[in-house]
């Protein structure tokens, strides 16, 4: 009855569609659906693709000789195999696929979309030029149809990783290897379709009570002759169940046009609210019709929910408080790199979600979009960024350790158009996923010169209102914003490591976008890396969560996985989950102080007697390159215990389709790149046909393990006749002293995080590398054994420092430099010292570590102080 009466209060506008559900017009609404469905294909195009690496002139001809490429599928990376080294290929790469064109696709729209290419790509069909995208982060689309013809078509793809000064990111401590490491997908239409990610969901006058869906669709017409277009959308709830009917109003659409329509739903009674805890999607199904006839069926996922950010109450989802708890998330996976499946994605979003987390940043880059769906689908909140970033250090241009912003004017213009067209393309393909709660405009964009500064800043305002007119229903944030007097030029501030000590009370809603940041390997040690969190103005001492303050809104962890990073495999290990995916101690921590799981037993020393294998999944289910399985091998005892032992173990892949990295062959050995550390190591596989693969692991000396996956989907794996993945021997990357000074005597330690025994009021830590030898840092009165800290957020040779004191007097100190193992050595001893001059230039001890701390004495009657200190050294 309820039913009923629900359909009999809907205005007359939308009759048509309530008709078009009665049982009597069921089977022409099936038909519609069918016709349309049709209409639209969407073909997963990642395998058989061949590779070369380097740049071959020529290879867009169609009868260009690739009979000596490598067999390659997708995602695809120029760097596989991969394993956290520093240095990595720049240059070209190209790829070509066969592509066969029927005579049924004759006179319809046919697309090539990729979800990324790093990071300039230029596409050819038949040796004609068909698009070139230049962003490495965002997806786009490609129409072929006026190159493809009917038969046999090669499609090729020339992409290059090279250091660009006008294409973003200019700077950052990821890799930034080439290649299509994303998935590439065939769309073929109808030449009146909806276009790529044409759709824009939102949910107006949204309570527990009621909401409405309001939808965008743009309708494109590609033909020679003008059409009359309308659209009917049915919103169905997750059960498949229609809830609400829409209807736009019939218009002429011109030959070549593109037009928006909108649509307004009915109030759904009780719409199922999105939350981390309930992360129910909805769909809106909408049917494109032209001149009568269903031509395009297009689906667009959603969720009801709303969101609040405030500066003085913190964060509010569907009008209760939260504070939210997460994880800063790169892309990449051992192995494979920047080039990872959707189920490798799914598998990292569970695993945070695991460990009792509900929010994740995506750093420092717009994600995947299957990042996204997983993060709608398995319930964490979203923050998704612009590749507007830099690192500590810079040099001058050349490399990914250049200022964030240009220096150089010439630059500049298609600096801002790169960014403000990644900003663009970031919110069109993610603006319709509930998860999604922030569009962050940067990563610490202040690792800027000096000299252009006021243009950053002038610059993110730009950013800022690009973001609002694009979407206004999300906030714009600045993601870490610590330094350089751009925390208030958003909606919403992310502060980074030591900001989240010196930001009290902002005044704009704020969240500690990193904390952390733990160089430990597995295993680590069982607690949590809270950083700067504890050293929160008007927290408790040794109170965990006391920080919680009501004017912030949540706390992020530096980081959820270990990453590749151009300042080495060390600094890029401060994961909570290593680079295989097994989790560190600290993520058993959080876990358990979370959700209340405790942690597992450890393993420990003993007898080793044979290996276990384990997988993710008993199979792989899409032999396409969007699914895979995680591999765990374990040294157990003669009782199947899990032991610390690490001895060196090899998996193989003994018959059937599976690929590994490396091929079929992988060598796990400690104090390796690719490593076996606390008894565990892990790799994903993946397979290009179906069938059953056998793998072994074996180690001398004790008793194999053997696992069977079967790949349930592709092409049947024939053996003797298919191809086998080709071996992919990786060398490991050891760093030649030349290497290491790769850029020498640069300096090191402006605006990186500090850190202080105490701190007068005025007079910051964060003065001591300010680049102001004007403002400095006091210790307050009472501090009998005063020091200051900088951490260049690198793992250094430390060669020199220049330390500057708040006046000329005989300061006396000492430094030290944190080590990889966690020790401090004294690499200079001034504590006898008669030196009364301001400034002064030690040469140290070299020294490698990742943190400096001076020690001061100061003379009698002055401040206990620092007025700058610069580090010189070298990566």
């Amino acid at each position: 009855m309820n039913q009923l009466v629900k359909w009999l209060t809907v205005p007359a506008a939308a009759m048509l569609g309530i008709a078009a559900i009665m049982p009597a017009q069921a089977g022409a609404r099936a038909g519609e659906e069918r016709a349309a469905t049709i209409a639209r294909e969407r073909r997963n195009f990642n395998a058989d693709w061949l590779f070369h690496l380097g740049d071959a002139p020529g290879a867009q001809q169609a009868a260009y000789d690739d009979g000596a490429w490598q067999p390659v599928g997708l995602p695809h990376s120029f760097g596989i195999p991969y394993f956290q080294a520093s240095q990595f290929y720049t240059g070209y790469g190209w790829y070509r696929k066969r592509l066969t064109v029927p005579e049924a696709w004759r006179g319809r729209r046919i697309a090539l979309e990729f979800e990324g290419a790093f990071q300039d790509a230029e596409i050819f069909v038949n040796g004609s030029p068909v698009g070139r995208h230049r962003g490495g982060y965002t997806g786009f689309s490609i129409d072929i149809s006026a190159a493809a013809k009917v038969g046999e078509n090669v499609i090729a793809v020339r992409v290059n990783n090279l250091w660009e000064p006008a294409l973003a990111p200019r700077a950052g401590e990821h890799v930034f290897q080439g290649g299509l490491y994303r998935d590439v997908w065939l769309v073929t239409t109808d030449q009146v379709h909806v276009p790529w990610y044409g759709t824009r969901a939102t949910t107006p006058e949204l309570s527990e009570r009621s909401g409405r869906v309001a939808l965008e669709t743009e309708v494109r017409n590609v033909s020679t002759k003008a059409v009359s277009v309308s659209l009917r959308t049915e919103i169905r709830d997750p059960a498949g169940k229609i809830v609400a009917v829409m209807d736009g109003g019939a218009r002429r659409l011109g030959a070549g046009g593109l037009a928006t329509i909108s649509q307004l739903s009915n109030p759904i009674v009780s719409p199922s609210l999105w939350s981390p805890e309930t992360p129910v999607l909805y769909r809106a199904v909408t049917t494109v019709m032209a001149n009568g006839r269903a031509v395009d069926r297009y689906e667009t996922p959603f969720g009801f929910r709303w969101f609040e950010w405030t500066a003085d109450r913190g964060f509010f989802l569907n009008g209760k408080h939260r504070y939210f708890k997460g994880a800063n998330v790169h892309q990449d996976q051992a192995g494979w790199g920047d080039a990872v499946s959707n189920r490798a994605m799914e598998r990292d979003v569970q695993m945070m979600k695991d460990a009792g987390f509900d929010f994740i940043r995506g750093s420092h880059y717009p994600h995947d979009p299957h990042f996204v769906e997983a993060t709608d689908r398995i319930g964490m909140l979203f923050w998704s960024e612009t590749p507007f970033w830099g690192i500590g250090g810079f040099g001058p241009d050349g490399s990914w350790m250049s200022s964030a912003y240009p220096v150089d004017p010439a630059h500049r213009a298609g600096f801002e158009e790169s960014v403000k067209q990644q900003l663009t393309e970031m919110i069109r393909i993610a603006r319709n996923h509930p998860s999604v709660i922030v569009w962050s405009m940067s990563n610490e964009p202040f690792f800027s010169a000096g000299e252009v500064m006021p243009e950053v800043r002038r610059f993110l305002k730009e950013l800022v209102e690009l973001s609002h007119r694009l979407d206004p229903t999300r906030p714009a944030a600045i993601g870490g914003a610590q330094r350089g007097e751009i925390d208030k030029l958003g909606d919403i501030a992310g502060y980074n490591g030591d900001g989240a000590a010196l930001f009290p009370d902002p005044g704009i809603p704020n969240v500690v976008s990193e904390h952390g940041s733990p160089m430990f390997d597995r295993p680590g040690p069982y607690k949590a890396p809270w950083g700067d969190l504890v050293n929160t103005p008007g927290a408790e001492k040794g109170v965990d969560y006391s920080w919680r303050l009501p004017w912030r809104s949540g706390e992020a962890v530096w980081a959820g996985f270990d990453h590749g990073s151009i300042v080495g495999r060390r600094f890029g290990s401060m994961g909570i989950v290593d680079y295989a995916r097994l989790p560190k101690r600290s993520y058993y921590w959080f876990r358990n102080a979370y959700r209340g799981v405790a942690p597992p037993e450890w393993p420990k020393p003993g007898k080793p007697a044979g290996l276990r294998l384990t997988s993710s999944s008993a199979a792989i289910e899409r032999a396409d390159g969007t699914d895979d399985v995680h591999l765990v091998v374990t040294v157990v005892d003669a009782e199947g215990r899990a032991l610390s032992n690490s001895p060196p173990v090899t998996l193989s892949i003994e018959s059937g389709p599976g690929e590994l990295p490396t091929g079929r062959t992988i060598r796990f050995a400690p104090d390796s790149d690719i490593p076996i550390r606390d008894g565990q190591a892990a790799i994903a596989m993946r397979s290009w046909q179906s069938g059953k693969t056998v793998l072994r692991a074996r180690s001398p000396g004790l008793k194999d393990a053997v696992l069977v996956i079967e790949t349930t989907s592709g092409p049947a794996f024939v053996p003797g006749v298919t191809a086998l993945a080709p071996d992919r021997p990786y060398t490991e990357a050891k760093r030649t002293d030349a290497e290491f000074l790769y850029f020498p005597d640069a300096v090191f330690g402006k605006d990186n995080p500090t850190g202080a025994s105490s701190s007068a009021h005025g007079h910051s830590s964060r003065l001591v590398n300010d680049g102001d030898p004007g403002t400095w840092w006091i210790a307050k009165s009472d501090d009998d054994a005063p020091w200051v800290s900088i951490s260049p957020e690198k793992i250094l040779q430390f060669r020199r420092l220049e330390i500057t004191f708040p006046q000329p007097g005989n300061y006396r100190f000492v430094a030290e430099v944190e080590g990889q193992n966690g020790n401090w050595a004294v690499v200079a001893d001034q504590s006898a010292t008669a030196d009364t001059a301001q400034t002064r230039n030690i040469d140290v001890k070299r020294v490698v570590g990742s943190r400096l701390r001076v020690r001061i004495v100061a003379p009698a009657g002055a401040p206990a102080g620092v007025a700058e200190i610069r580090i010189i050294g070298a990566m």
